[in-house]
């Protein structure tokens, strides 16, 4: 973890004269909806909720709802029988829910609707006799789900060069899927890698990737040029965050991965005169704030979006929660 090299204020004036933030950044309709989801779910069972791995990957966001009664763990069997268990945004594999529904678990499904589309997508080529490539990283909750899907079906896919790699039977029928928070160049690059190596593997109708990582990975392209330094806010075990920070570094651009303000050493700054500042899909706006007040201490006073983009995009909470909040609306 970064050392954070605390300055008299106003020192970094001599170098850092401007920061911009990059628009989008930040939360994303599927996070809201978790984050939401957990927190309305405290309020209407009270206190103890229990929630399947952290709800989102941000180490803020699982500190917060800790604090308000939230008990993470990381496997559905250790949750009491009877008790209420909401599942990440990342999605579980069909022998997690099975598990539940053995010790008569009350689920709420947190799930992003944008990964339930590629776990059914990858349940249907396995059932219509197809090989999946599941493009991804492997360990990854998101991941590990969408494999429970098809085990015996799916092959993981995280390089160019595993898919150069790939052996597979001359009559083996593919299809590929893939994780919903990878970096679009290089997932690009294994696609255009399987369709030359296997011209009939079949495609999604529609691109995994969701819009949020593509929106922000788009966004921090745009103002590199206008920039010496990115800083991203982000967990370590955030996919996207990772992925914001690679887009700058295959571009040329120095960028940091951060929790928040505490992280920044000032020795990054040397030379920089502009500092661009983005957030992954799971870090709140208020960390944001936390890292654009750091500056404003240290007396940068030019801090501004670059270009203003808004995403409207919003999906509706877990049908087992809102059943419950309409029952007891009407009581």
């Amino acid at each position: 973890m970064a050392q954070s090299h605390k300055a008299p204020s106003g020192s970094l004036s001599r170098m850092v004269e401007r920061v911009l933030l990059a628009s989008p950044r930040g939360y994303c309709a599927g996070v809201e909806r978790a984050v939401e989801t957990v927190e309305l779910a405290l309020e209407h069972y009270g206190a103890p909720v229990y929630v399947r791995k952290q709800i989102v990957h941000n180490i803020h966001v699982v500190r917060d709802l800790e604090a308000r009664g939230a008990i993470f763990v990381d496997e559905e069997t250790e949750v009491p029988e009877g008790a209420t268990v909401v599942y990440s945004a990342h999605g579980v594999a069909p022998t997690v829910f099975e598990n539940s529904a053995r010790l008569g678990h009350n689920v709420i499904d947190a799930v992003c609707p944008l990964v339930t589309k590629v776990h059914v997508q990858a349940r249907r080529y396995a059932e219509e006799g197809y090989t999946v490539v599941l493009i991804g990283h492997e360990g990854h909750e998101e991941v590990v789900g969408t494999m429970g899907e098809a085990p015996d079906a799916t092959v993981l896919v995280q390089t160019v060069a595993e898919a150069e790699a790939l052996d597979l039977p001359a009559d083996t029928r593919l299809a590929y899927v893939t994780q919903t928070t990878l970096s679009v160049d290089e997932t690009g690059e294994i696609i255009t890698t399987l369709r030359r190596r296997f011209p009939e593997i079949r495609a999604p109708r529609k691109e995994d990737i969701c819009y949020a990582t593509s929106n922000r990975q788009w966004a921090v392209k745009e103002m590199l040029p206008e920039i010496d330094l990115l800083l991203v806010i982000g967990s370590r075990n955030s996919s996207n965050s990772n992925r914001l920070v690679e887009t700058a570094r295959a571009a040329g651009t120095n960028a940091y991965l951060i929790d928040d303000e505490t992280e920044i050493d000032e020795a990054w700054l040397d030379g920089a005169t502009t500092v661009g500042i983005t957030s992954g899909a799971s870090a709140p706006e208020k960390l944001v704030t936390r890292v654009c007040d750091w500056f404003r201490t240290r007396g940068v006073t030019s801090i501004e979006p670059y270009r203003l983009v808004e995403e409207d995009v919003t999906f509706r909470l877990p049908v087992e929660l809102r059943r419950e909040l309409e029952l007891a609306a009407r009581s």
